[in-house]
């Protein structure tokens, strides 16, 4: 099964990239029949949401190819990792965006979140967990939390040895839900 980890920023200078390779690389290591892919939504240019077309009832057809990439690319996932950074209290607009200009290929999907800020984006992440409600997105209790002035050092990204072990638990949280949710879609197709 696959695990999209999604790079949340589509800033030029931007330090979340730094946080979703790390978490790449601790997750990737995992075994148990998992794999863990990094999407950046920046190399997607999606752009702002003015399609007359609700995107819940598109069907996963878009009028943008931009768009219609992006819904590829998420589609294929059986869960995801969000990796956000905090802006001004909240989700970062390009993100946000992003998930809004999807419907369907979101929805009941697991995810879990890091979080990323000068406190850790905790707020960013409590408002990632009512929007993904709206998709029934079931989300998992564990999250990280890099803090701008804790995790960096002269500019470089220096997680503390404690932050691998709180991936591994994140993730073993997250194929847990994810199995546990596909196990369920797999037994009603079949009855």
């Amino acid at each position: 099964m696959k695990i999209g980890i999604i790079i949340g920023s589509i800033r030029v200078e931007r330090v979340t990239e730094a946080v979703a390779k790390y978490v790449h690389n601790v997750a990737g290591s995992r075994s148990g029949g998992f794999t863990y892919e990094l999407v950046d939504i920046a190399e997607f240019d999606v752009p702002l949401l003015t399609s007359p077309v609700h995107p819940m009832v598109a069907n996963k057809n878009y009028d943008d190819p931009n768009v219609q990439n992006w819904s590829d690319a998420i589609d294929e996932f059986d869960g995801f990792v969000f990796v956000t950074p905090e802006y001004n209290h909240g989700v970062p607009g390009g993100f946000k965006n992003a998930v809004d200009s999807l419907g369907t290929e979101w929805v009941g999907k697991p995810v879990a979140f890091v979080g990323q800020g000068s406190v850790g984006g905790v707020r960013a992440i409590e408002q990632w967990r009512q929007i993904v409600s709206n998709f029934s997105m079931p989300f998992v209790r564990a999250e990280l939390n890099f803090n701008l002035f804790i995790d960096w050092k002269d500019g470089e990204f220096t997680p503390a040895e404690r932050h691998a072990n709180e991936v591994h638990g994140m993730c073993e949280q997250l194929e847990e839900l994810v199995t546990k949710i596909r196990g369920e879609v797999t037994e009603s197709v079949t009855s």
